[in-house]
């Protein structure tokens, strides 16, 4: 990889990764709130949450190796893919840790985005959020590692 695109990848990562600190600061926000609306709210955060992490993925892919022929599964192979070493190429954006913690929040991106006539069960909603926050105290370590060993 060139200088410069090495270098637009790294201000890309680095911007996406404000993005996702900016909803883990709104889920903190919105965790202090009881409630229907704040279960709610928690939700719709949780769903974002994924998808700012999908961008991220997205923006790897789309600098390496953007060619995943099953649509169909989309979203699981992006996932899977960031766990692999590509051999030289690049190393994995993520490990095997934080790859099962956003399996969990994207499983429940897809019950959000399809749940129309459902509520949302609190209970269940905590535990994702527990795995959000695990996911926030190592996510980072990862990418650190990726960018060091690009």
């Amino acid at each position: 990889m060139e200088k410069i695109e090495l270098a637009l990848l790294k201000a890309e990562i680095d911007a996406q990764v404000i993005e996702i600190d900016h909803i883990f600061t709104r889920i903190e926000e919105r965790k202090k709130k009881k409630g229907k609306v704040a279960v709610e709210s928690i939700g719709y955060q949780l769903h974002n949450l994924y998808c700012a992490f999908e961008d991220l993925f997205k923006i790897v892919a789309e600098a390496f190796e953007n060619h995943i022929q099953d649509k169909s599964r989309y979203h699981v192979e992006l996932l899977r893919r960031m766990t692999i070493p590509i051999e030289g190429v690049r190393p994995p954006l993520l490990g095997q840790e934080s790859s099962s913690l956003l399996e969990n929040l994207r499983s429940f991106r897809h019950f959000f985005r399809h749940a129309y006539s459902y509520e949302l069960d609190e209970r269940k909603v905590k535990i994702v959020l527990e795995d959000a926050f695990k996911l926030k105290e190592i996510y980072q370590r990862d990418i650190n590692s990726f960018l060091n060993n690009l």
